[in-house]
């Protein structure tokens, strides 16, 4: 955890440079609807992760202090060890989470967006259950838990680099190292390139799994899955997937089909549900990119916003260790639900007015009132302040309701 605090300022100064390329190159990478939900969803995955991590790191402690086979030295080699045998493992999970159903369910937010830029990178799952027992093994190994924890954390931070498409072939790397070029590929919902490019920092292994696909001129890649997400909302990325299969589950008739819902290929579907419920998938020939109008203070506002959420998000990661589990809870509720509020924002559902005026005059509240660090609370407040006149002024611009026209009396 400490590795990914520490890396997240570099993070949006990469995010800064790469908006600058955008304005120099003319590009159009980057939307701030679609930023913002991928910037959300990560914020989200981190504070579910404070709570859902623990049960997975807790079995890996039990069984490197029972079942370890060797006990590994401190040393350099060992740390490449692990950093490579992770890797290996990181392949397998991540090519089981999207060739079996429920591990797709998890993973499937991370692809949901149909832009590619660094902000897709931090849009992480909170929903994965079961891919903490792809790392197992390396327990029995003897690789200490806290060694376990900081070469999965440098493995993420390499892979923030490979989500831009500003970045062209590297020659050489494309043959040992995950690219973006290669990492554009695994991201494509091209039919082509559909479950390629597993590796986290090391291709190899799709080349000798022969998982490999390199990226074609003549074929540029389209973003996003084929059942196309359609929302802004954080929480509905997480649960879209894991509510198909329970319907598809409980629908079917065949009970082995009610399992095989789940464990089977993704994608896989019962004949009688297929028939009576078919799903709409994106015809690629036709694509066209999920987005809601936002106007030019509205887009302020949510940038606004995210970045206070991210403050109070990052706030709670840096103290978690000295924090009541009430006040760690309620904090992330509160990032939580704020990010399905400014998902409902983005998407001009009407309630989710309302909602932002709730939220801003609670954290106006708490600014002034609960005992918080001082540049915290003044920056909640001035930040806070501003959203509010941004609130209004996103009110004031948009249209008027053209008035109905009236039959005119008879004559």
């Amino acid at each position: 955890m400490t590795i990914i605090l520490y890396a997240i300022p570099f993070f949006f100064l990469l995010i800064a440079l790469e908006l600058i390329f955008e304005k120099i190159r003319k590009t159009d990478y980057y939307r701030v609807n679609d930023a913002i939900g991928s910037l959300s969803a990560g914020v989200m995955s981190r504070m579910i992760g404070i709570a859902k991590n623990l049960v997975p790191f807790t079995i890996y402690i039990i069984l490197y202090d029972n079942l370890r086979l060797f006990t590994l030295p401190e040393s350099t080699l060992v740390w490449v060890a692990a950093f490579v045998i992770y890797d290996f493992f990181y392949y397998w999970n991540h090519r089981f989470g999207h060739e079996m159903s429920i591990f797709w369910a998890g993973h499937v937010v991370h692809h949901s967006s149909e832009d590619y830029n660094l902000t897709t990178a931090l849009r992480q799952s909170s929903g994965t259950i079961f891919s903490f027992v792809f790392y197992l093994p390396m327990a029995l190994m003897g690789f200490d838990p806290l060694m376990l924890i900081s070469v999965a954390a440098i493995n993420l931070v390499y892979q923030f680099w490979v989500h831009t498409q500003h970045v062209p072939k590297l020659g050489w790397l494309e043959w040992i190292f995950v690219t973006p070029s290669n990492h554009r590929v695994h991201h494509a919902q091209n039919q082509r390139y559909l479950d390629r490019n597993y590796g986290g920092v090391f291709i190899i292994w799709d080349r000798i799994f022969a998982s490999f696909q390199d990226e074609l001129d003549e074929e540029p890649p389209i973003y996003g899955v084929r059942k196309a997400l359609h929302s802004w909302n954080p929480v509905w990325a997480n649960l879209q997937v894991y509510s198909q299969l329970v319907k598809d589950s409980t629908r079917t008739k065949r009970w082995p089909d009610k399992f095989r819902v789940w464990f089977g290929k993704t994608g896989w579907r019962p004949d009688d549900v297929a028939a009576k419920y078919p799903l709409t998938r994106v015809d690629l020939t036709k694509f066209e990119r999920f987005d809601t109008a936002l106007s030019v203070p509205a887009k302020i506002y949510c940038v606004f916003q995210y970045a206070i959420s991210a403050m109070i998000a990052v706030y709670l990661m840096m103290n978690v260790a000295v924090m009541a589990i009430g006040s760690q809870m309620a904090l992330a509720a509160f990032v939580v639900l704020s990010s399905v509020s400014l998902a409902w924002f983005m998407e001009s559902k009407p309630i989710a007015y309302w909602l932002e005026w709730g939220k801003n005059a609670l954290l106006l509240t708490a600014a002034v009132t609960l005992q918080i660090p001082e540049i915290i609370s003044t920056v909640l407040f001035v930040g806070t302040l501003l959203s509010l006149f941004l609130l209004v002024s996103v009110k004031r611009s948009e249209p008027k309701a053209s008035p109905i026209a009236q039959p005119s009396p008879p004559q």
